[in-house]
């Protein structure tokens, strides 16, 4: 009788590990959403790369708290369906959504992907904050994710070497091979049984500490998002503010806008020039207005809004109709009436403008406001006029110049970052006319900025060379350019120097508007 053949030992099939490290579904628009905002934001990326280096899967958190605030149904995947070293994320989760002001912070950001957006990056600056002072987690526990995710490699490897083992072709190998390759097969077997066990018991561990701080943190981090819900509402009121007083002639992506808000929440100095800047522009806009000319204006597309005397035709009719109209005063309350979007085509202005602008630390405080309020009317004025700006900032002899092209694109566009570069800089430190003046020259020589005029803002404390003024004054002749001076005289201030190579002088006594108007009427 010959003999049975020899069964083949069962393959031991594992349970993969999950790959997801998120916590929140999210679909392709969600992600494409998210995507587009760490492309238009650095902020975001930069903060990124630093919770990477801190806490597993930080990007992961980062996504999850954009769904959790943006999304409109919120659902929670199981534990199974995520990696274990992604545990502590779901807790920060439910720390944010079980607060009292979640709620009201939502309202705010609820298919909002701008606000959604900053709130993100806010919160994800506080958590990360916390957590490298050690009020969330001790450094015991970092050390524990640190080493689940470890063991998490090391499993899905093992598996994947289990997996490859099984792959070779019995039928080519001798007896000896057979015995041996089982051998290691069952030897995999083991390692992959034993990774996985000490995965179960670490992550076991990991959920038992995480219990006994889980009160604590979730105090701490409702406590967070209060404060997150009251900065974002003042930061995206300072963000519109800042939009409707300083135009760049263009609609910004919600990234550009994350950006704009994440620079003003809590700059009282930011907030301040808006304000200023914004009385500033209205005086300066009413007194360049020609009342008995309306500048030419041609149809550019189709858009939503309120205004009477650009609606199509069709939307007139409606008012005939007893139930369409009351449809038609809906639609107008809510600005959704079709309307024609007019492109206003602007005179060109005399020529680029080239502000010097004096960064000294004798211009420190309400003197950097109003300079800097004076310079962004200025710059409004040449984007409507479609002239280039150029900004110098200057101070010590020994500090580079910050020199910015405001507004170098199609259209004069003035650019917010650039607005933004501006606006926050300040060297400090000494104060040199010559250097920048010098910039200024250098300036006017390029064909671009042939026929352009220079505004000198500063509190005019400096001195300059007799030959170099003369120099200069030789200089200005042969351009024909003119140099118009704003002497900042809130406080102490000098027009010695001014008069030297100034072609007028005006002068600004009080932090109001009413003071500055006939500053733009040269320009």
């Amino acid at each position: 009788m010959p003999p049975k053949p020899r069964k083949k030992p069962a393959k031991r099939v594992f349970q993969p590990l999950p790959k997801n490290s998120f916590w929140i579904e999210s679909d392709a628009y969600d992600r494409r959403v998210w995507g587009q905002l760490r492309i238009d934001s650095p902020s975001l990326r930069e903060l990124e790369d630093k919770g990477n280096t801190l806490l597993p899967h930080f990007g992961s958190l980062l996504q999850d708290i954009f769904c959790l605030l943006f999304k409109y149904n919120i659902n929670f995947l199981k534990d199974p369906e995520v990696l274990p070293s992604a545990l502590l994320n779901q807790k920060f989760l439910h720390g944010v959504q079980q607060g009292g002001q979640y709620g009201i912070l939502r309202e705010q950001t609820l298919l909002n992907e701008a606000h959604s957006g900053l709130s993100t990056l806010i919160l994800g600056e506080r958590l990360l904050a916390l957590v490298r002072e050690e009020k969330l987690l001790t450094r015991r526990d970092l050390r524990d994710l640190w080493d689940i995710q470890k063991q998490e490699e090391l499993v899905s490897q093992t598996m994947e070497e289990y997996e490859n083992a099984d792959t070779i072709p019995e039928g080519e190998l001798s007896e000896e091979g057979k015995k041996a390759l089982q051998k290691a097969k069952d030897k995999m077997t083991g390692e992959v049984q034993g990774a996985e066990a000490l995965l179960r018991h670490k992550t076991a561990q990991l959920k038992e500490d995480l219990k006994q701080i889980e009160a604590q943190a979730m105090n701490r981090l409702q406590a967070e998002t209060i404060k997150v819900a009251q900065e974002i509402e003042d930061a995206a009121e300072q963000a519109e503010t800042w939009g409707d007083t300083i135009g760049t002639g263009q609609k910004s992506p919600p990234g550009q806008k994350l950006e704009l808000g994440r620079r003003l929440a809590g700059n009282e100095k930011l907030k301040k020039l808006a304000r200023m800047v914004g009385r500033m522009k209205f005086h300066a806009l009413a007194l360049r207005k020609k009342v008995f000319e309306r500048a030419s204006e041609e149809v550019l597309e189709v858009e939503r809004g309120d205004s009477l005397h650009r609606l199509l035709p069709h939307e007139l009719l409606m008012l005939h109709h007893p139930v369409l109209r009351k449809d038609f005063q809906r639609r107008f309350l809510d600005q959704e009436l079709i309307q024609y979007s007019l492109r206003g085509v602007e005179e060109k202005g005399k020529g680029p403008m080239i502000v010097c602008l004096d960064g000294s630390s004798s211009m420190a405080g309400d003197k950097e406001i109003w300079s800097k309020a004076v310079t962004l009317t200025l710059l409004e004025i040449a984007r409507k006029q479609r002239r280039l700006f150029r900004s110098i900032c200057f101070s010590s002899a020994e500090t580079p110049l910050q020199i910015l092209d405001m507004n170098p694109r199609d259209r004069y566009q003035a650019d917010t970052k650039t607005i933004m570069d501006l606006a926050e800089y300040f060297p400090g430190g000494g104060t040199d006319f010559q250097r920048p003046l010098d910039a200024a020259l250098e300036c006017l020589g390029q064909s671009r900025f042939k026929k352009g005029d220079i505004i000198f803002i500063t509190d005019g404390e400096c001195q300059v060379e007799p030959e170099w003024a003369m120099r200069f004054r030789a200089e200005k002749e042969r351009l024909g350019f003119s140099l118009f001076s704003i002497l900042i005289d809130v406080g102490s201030s000098s027009l010695g120097t001014l008069k030297e190579f100034s072609d007028r002088i005006t002068t600004i006594k009080q932090l109001t508007g009413d003071e500055a108007k006939e500053i733009f009427l040269e320009f």
